[in-house]
């Protein structure tokens, strides 16, 4: 559908504002970051690092999960699940159809590969790979799983988003990016965690990774604070072998 003029103007006229809870290191915070920074959007962004088992957070998201996309006034509730929201923005947002074209089978192969993320890539790296950043918080992780993860990486997920969604184009299906790559690659950084297993990712995979969040250049700050924190690194299993 194309963009409303008219109901955005009505938007911004109405007491509806939205606020966007995150935590300033987490990937899944930063693709939103990035598309509500693409788009200019006039949303409140709020760290919300330690919150979010607040009495207060509970009562916007139970599920007690960052980000999470507050509305106000009429329309009072909140969005969480990153995908959810970055799809929500860019149907929404002047300038967000750039980033979810409208075209029902372009828009079908970017949700394709928004879940396949979820229940691909970023599944293997988050749980024992890049998560191992996390051990201050009590997160545990295991080193064989960290191993399996990463193989699964190399010999499934890797080869798809190379050879399938990047087959033609810069970006997934596309040469500008989409909110596809928003969900896919800032969690890429997380491999940093581990140097041995970042040395070995596909170099293809390391040119997406930075061609993603060069395009992005209004968050930098955001990818910079992750960068940094995976890349120096030094706790238990970083310079394990993959």
């Amino acid at each position: 559908m194309a963009w409303d003029e008219k109901l955005w103007k009505d938007l911004e006229s109405s007491s509806t504002t939205m606020k966007l809870h995150v935590l300033p290191v987490s990937a899944n915070s930063h693709g939103c970051i990035a598309l509500i920074r693409h788009c200019k959007a006039d949303i409140e962004i709020i760290d919300a690092m330690g919150k979010t088992r607040s009495e207060e957070f509970l009562k916007i998201n139970p599920c007690h999960v960052c980000p999470t996309l507050e509305f106000d006034g009429d329309d009072a509730g909140a969005i969480w699940e990153s995908n959810a929201i970055l799809r929500y923005l860019a149907v929404n947002l002047p300038g967000g159809e750039e980033l979810y074209p409208a075209d029902p089978r372009m828009r079908g192969k970017i949700d394709m590969a928004m879940d396949w993320r979820q229940t691909g890539t970023y599944a293997c790296i988050s749980k024992n790979i890049g998560y191992c950043v996390f051990g201050q918080f009590g997160i545990k992780v295991s080193e064989e799983g960290a191993k399996e993860d990463f193989a699964t990486l190399l010999t499934e997920h890797f080869p798809v988003l190379t050879d399938v969604y990047l087959k033609e184009t810069k970006f997934c299906f596309s040469d500008t990016p989409t909110i596809a790559d928003l969900a896919i690659a800032p969690a890429l950084t997380f491999l940093k965690a581990r140097k041995n297993f970042w040395a070995k990712v596909p170099e293809a995979v390391k040119d997406y990774h930075a061609r993603v969040l060069e395009a992005f250049p209004d968050t930098k700050e955001y990818f910079d604070m992750l960068d940094g924190m995976c890349a120096g690194y030094d706790g238990e299993g970083a310079d394990a072998e993959p």
